[in-house]
């Protein structure tokens, strides 16, 4: 790996002279968003201090992938495609279920037992096992997403594809992201958290705790807690405006996230729904 990864960093450097009809240069880039396809190798992780580790250039591959590729058109069942790159195949051998309308690009990767609704996964992005992509979400290229967690209908999940060395979305395992929420620009959700709807979570979203008032971060979603959207006053001149926000108005203990009852109770609190 460490050898191919050289060959795409000298591809990037002459990158502006590459086209379709460079088949060496294919072969190489089609080797390396081979291995974001087959799980074998990611585009970003968390490291151990829970920061976001980016590995520049598996990036650097899927960007020049579509330098070296032509317009080509994709057939499925009734639905006609004009792309660059083809679709997944072969969802039944990799325990996926995919619903009809669903797509994912290849070089995505969505472990086992993944459900898929009429949503899209684009290229780079990373889906773990259970996690269910409910009705007409999207996960945008290079996300990282969870495993058991659910994608709730119309969610847009941010893709990030430059500059390289940019983080992508981060959503953790056990997590209920609630409809209509936009999570973008390399916010982050921690493991179990429940968003409501509505929720607009990117880098510069203040994340705000409702008991201390205090700001806990910028785009970042603790684990185990249940945030809505809000807003919060700021005065300009030309008067005090409401600018969006995003709550955190409970701390959850593991494992009660899946306790519907107390989930809906606490939301209904604080005016909320998922």
């Amino acid at each position: 790996m460490a050898d191919l990864e050289s060959q795409i960093r000298e591809l990037w450097e002459r990158r502006g002279s590459l086209g379709p009809s460079d088949a060496d240069a294919a072969a190489v880039v089609r080797s390396a968003v081979d291995l974001l396809d087959r799980g074998e190798a990611r585009v970003a992780e968390l490291g151990p201090d829970g920061e976001p580790v980016v590995y520049e250039w598996l990036k650097q591959a899927v960007l020049l992938l579509f330098r070296v590729s032509a317009l080509d058109t994709v057939e499925a069942g009734p639905f006609e495609y004009v792309d660059r790159l083809p679709l997944k195949r072969d969802y039944a051998a990799a325990g996926v279920r995919v619903v009809p309308g669903a797509s994912a690009r290849w070089g995505s990767f969505l472990e086992p037992g993944v459900i898929m609704m009429p949503s899209y996964v684009n290229i780079g992005a990373r889906v773990g096992s259970g996690t269910m992509v409910d009705t007409w979400a999207t996960v945008g290229s290079c996300a990282q997403i969870g495993r058991n967690t659910h994608l709730s209908g119309g969610v847009g999940i941010g893709g990030v594809l430059e500059p390289p060395q940019a983080a992508p979305v981060f959503v953790g395992d056990e997590c209920l992201i609630g409809s209509r929420c936009i999570v973008a620009e390399g916010a982050r959700v921690g493991d179990g958290a429940v968003l409501g709807a509505g929720c607009v979570l990117t880098q510069t979203i203040p994340v705000i705790d409702a008991q201390t008032g205090e700001e806990l971060s910028r785009g970042v979603v603790p684990s185990w807690c249940v945030a809505v959207p809000a807003t919060r006053a700021r005065p300009y001149p030309g008067g005090e405006f409401g600018l969006t926000c995003v709550l955190v108005v409970k701390r959850l203990e593991p494992g009660d996230r899946h306790d519907k009852s107390t989930l809906n109770d606490i939301l209904r609190l604080h005016g909320g729904t998922v």
